[in-house]
């Protein structure tokens, strides 16, 4: 059987999707400097976390994202219909969660833990990874 990802060639982000089922455990599609592109499938709660050292950039592909953030202002919760992105600051304690069926592109370091550096409980439909390679 030939591989769907052949190293070298154009990915399709739909096939990317389609080759896994699993919620809240992100892929990665390939790499940019020193930077994993992942993408997951997402839908009920995250969970609160933190990235000490880095950014996190999202892309909403399909569906809509909420992101909870606690800053230093107060909490709120930035919604990002499909096509949005948003960038959440290093530092920044949030918590993404979809209503609906939700598909993301994230955008972090490679090595960067889904957790976070700081985060509460890791419930069981989360997957605390740096990643996983496409099949």
């Amino acid at each position: 059987m030939e591989p769907i990802f052949e190293p070298g060639q154009p990915i399709s982000l739909d096939q990317a999707l389609a080759s896994f089922t699993e919620q809240w455990s992100p892929r990665i599609v390939t790499t940019v400097n020193d930077y994993d592109v992942r993408v997951a499938k997402v839908e009920g709660e995250h969970l609160w976390h933190v990235h000490d050292h880095t950014d996190e950039f999202f892309l909403v592909l399909d569906g809509e994202l909420r992101i909870g953030l606690r800053e230093p202002a107060g909490e709120r919760t930035v919604v990002l219909p499909k096509g949005s992105v948003f960038t959440v600051p290093r530092g920044t304690e949030h918590k993404p969660y979809a209503r609906v069926p939700t598909e993301i592109l994230v955008l972090e370091p490679s090595g960067t833990l889904s957790v976070g550096d700081r985060h509460e409980e890791v419930p069981d439909h989360v997957d605390a990874t740096t990643g996983h390679a496409l099949n």
